[in-house]
């Protein structure tokens, strides 16, 4: 279920400003999207984990503020971002 490090690696480089970014909005944002959409697909096949169920609940809670925080920032960043990563149809 957890991201495997190349694949962290990966999307840091993508979405990071510089070289071992791991703090910035944009990032973060990422990496919890990736870990959102591994979680959704295990709980496709194992329909009662309601633990992991109610951690998949927090975490999207977590990136909607992240969005939110990075929407009243700089607008076009939170385009920028929503776009690659092909949230809000």
């Amino acid at each position: 279920m957890a991201i495997a490090s190349a694949r962290k690696k990966e999307i840091i480089g993508q979405f990071g400003n510089e070289d071992g970014d791991t703090g910035s909005p944009e990032v973060q944002v990422a990496l919890l999207t990736e870990h959102i959409r591994n979680l959704t697909e295990h709980l496709k096949v194992h329909k009662k984990d309601f633990t992991s169920r109610r951690g998949l609940l927090m975490m999207v809670g977590q990136r909607s503020k992240l969005l939110r925080y990075l929407r009243k920032r700089d607008f076009k960043r939170y385009q920028t971002l929503i776009a690659s990563l092909g949230l809000r149809r």
